[in-house]
Parts: structure tokens; C-alpha cells; sequence
């Protein structure tokens, strides 16, 4: 499982971030996409998990950076900063005792160990969004995202695939910034991750980053879209061999 893919290169502006910021499983919502006129009328939280590699977080910076009504809620982890990586815009980098108080605190809406390190989403930061008429992007994984569900059950939720095993290899190793040993564990734990698509509102495949964008751009907007054709057998094959059973 995944929090995050390190900075995103495609879109230049900063994008606006806030000052800090077991659920029901669910079928997607299918339907053709036809834009609701009352579907605005309040703030969102708009939850995107995926994989890592398949571009959840380079999809969150966008959305925000092309829509002046978005705002990024920006993690907390316990991570070193990557290449280009900026506190508070990326991540809120924190050492492990401070991350821990403030778990201690109940600051945290949710929060989860991955690889070893800790990340969190601020309860404060997300009200104090909503409270200033904002739409929330969340960028978390699969068990993040129940525990969001269940604070907002108005949530809605994206799960977003790759659009093969071979392009999902590629991203990571593209990337750089692990080891072949760790390449491994994230395809490993990759598939577990893919496991949970069907309980999100919504699925898209990333095979092409603009057309995704204008997806979940829709979806926030209240649009309904279709699953992806074929996804069944996409989960299938990204999915290989069977994966631990879910929690």
C-alpha cells in the first residue's frame, strides 16, 4: 500500500494547499456521466486512492492546480523529503516523536504505518477547508479512505488503476527513487492495494494523465461515470497471483 509518489513535474503552479490538513463496502456508482446542477451547492471531500505508481498524487496537485475551489490537504509523515520535495507543499515532514503527539492529541483523522513510515491526514485542516467553502482533495490509501468514510460518509471516493502491470513496473522504476529491492515490495503490495478497488465510488484508469484529470474533474463536480469497460478483467491481471486476504 501507498500514500504517496513524491512530487508532481507535469503542471508548474504551486497548488493551494490548507495550513496543515471499518468502512461500508460500496458498489461504483454507474451511470453515464451527466453533470447534476445542484450537484455544488456545498463544499466536498474528494478521496483519490490508488496503488503506488498509478499517479494518485500527481492527480491530487492537478486538480488543485486547475481548480481555484480545490484545496489539497496536505499529509504529515515521518519520511525524509525526497528530490524537490517541499515541506508543507508536498508533505508536512515531522519527526516521528512529534507524529506520534500528535496522534496522542487526536489530530489526526486518519493516520497509518506504510513502508515503515508514518503519515496522517489533519482532522483541523480538512474542517477548516470545508469551513472556507473549499472542495478537499485527500490523497491516501485504501485504509485511510474507510476511516475518512466513516467520519464523512458524504465522501465521495476514487480508486484509480493503472492501465497494465507493465506500465505500473515502469512508473515506479521510472521514478528512481527506489531501490530494486523496493520496486518489489511496491508491486507486491501493490496488488494486495488493488484488491479494494470495488469499494470506492468511483474507478478510473490512468492510461492517459489529462483525460484522467478532466475524469475526476467531472466526478467532483457531480458527475456520474460509468466504471472503465473491461475493469473486472484488468484487476485480474494487475492483480496476478492471489493476494493476501483483506483486513
Amino acid at each position: 500500500m501507498t500514500r504517496g509518489e513524491g512530487p508532481a513535474a507535469r503542471h508548474g503552479p504551486r497548488a493551494p494547499s490548507l495550513a496543515e490538513a471499518p468502512a461500508t463496502r460500496r458498489e461504483p456508482r454507474a451511470s453515464s456521466r451527466t453533470e447534476d446542477p445542484a450537484a455544488r451547492r456545498e463544499s466536498r471531500v474528494l478521496v483519490l486512492s490508488a496503488p503506488s505508481g498509478a499517479g494518485k498524487s500527481s492527480l491530487a496537485r492537478a486538480l488543485a492546480e486547475t481548480d481555484p475551489r480545490v484545496a489539497l490537504c496536505v499529509s504529515h509523515t515521518t519520511r525524509s523529503p525526497r528530490p524537490g520535495e517541499v515541506d508543507g507543499v508536498h508533505y508536512h515532514f515531522v519527526g516521528r516523536r512529534e507524529f506520534e503527539a500528535m496522534v496522542d492529541a487526536g489530530e489526526f483523522l486518519e493516520h497509518a504505518r506504510v513502508f515503515d513510515r508514518y503519515y496522517g491526514t489533519s482532522r483541523g485542516a480538512l474542517r477548516a477547508g470545508l469551513a472556507r467553502g473549499r472542495d478537499v482533495v485527500l490523497d491516501i490509501d485504501w485504509q485511510g479512505a474507510r476511516r475518512v468514510r466513516e467520519a464523512f460518509p458524504e465522501a465521495v471516493s476514487v480508486f484509480i488503476l493503472p492501465p497494465s502491470i507493465e506500465a505500473l513496473r515502469s512508473r515506479l522504476v521510472g521514478r528512481g527513487q527506489d531501490s530494486a529491492l523496493a520496486v518489489e515490495r511496491r508491486m507486491r503490495d501493490a496488488r494486495a492495494d488493488i484488491g479494494h478497488y470495488d469499494e470506492f465510488d468511483h474507478i478510473v484508469v490512468n492510461d492517459d494523465f489529462d483525460r484522467t484529470l478532466a475524469d475526476l474533474h467531472a466526478i467532483l463536480r457531480g458527475a456520474h461515470a460509468s466504471p472503465p469497460a473491461g475493469v473486472e478483467p484488468l484487476v485480474t491481471a494487475l492483480r496476478g497471483s492471489p493476494a493476501p486476504e483483506r483486513i
